[in-house]
């Protein structure tokens, strides 16, 4: 199943754009950071000719996803849903979830650690370690949905 990224604004447009080998390009366009022209997406993804990458670039400016820039090609529109950007790279917003549950497991084991284990402290860690669990599932599978 392709992957689908909602906005507020012309979404069923997008939807139909934000599939295939077009999010192929339009991942290949962010994930760049500069003006990129058709050749060095055609060469990047190893499609077949210039001409499959423009059109595949000609569905996402229609679209209002890319614009062409004097340089090349850059993207104007992030379009994934629940991820966060950072500089060039997106991830997941559960990320953050994941690594605050870590972080407090470590604190958890090192600074609050008892003499004597009690049942309420091997609780406390149960559950951390499955809302660890649990947001790293939730963080593979939205970062496999966008990909």
């Amino acid at each position: 199943m392709p992957a689908i990224f909602y906005t507020m604004e012309k979404s069923t447009d997008r939807e139909c754009v934000l599939a295939g080998t077009t999010l192929k390009v339009y991942r290949f366009i962010f994930r760049q950071g500069r003006p990129v022209g058709v050749r060095d997406i055609q060469r990047g993804l190893g499609l077949s000719s210039p001409s499959v990458a423009l059109y595949h670039i000609r569905k996402l400016v229609d679209a209002g996803l890319v614009r062409e820039d004097s340089e090349g090609y850059v993207v104007d529109k992030i379009m994934f849903e629940n991820m966060i950007r950072v500089r060039r790279m997106i991830i997941p917003f559960q990320a953050t979830y994941a690594s605050f549950f870590a972080t407090t497991l470590i604190v958890y084991l090192t600074l609050l650690r008892p003499e004597n284990f009690t049942s309420t402290y091997v609780f406390g860690l149960t559950v951390n370690f499955a809302a660890i669990l649990f947001s790293l599932y939730e963080c593979l599978r939205a970062f496999k949905k966008s990909i």
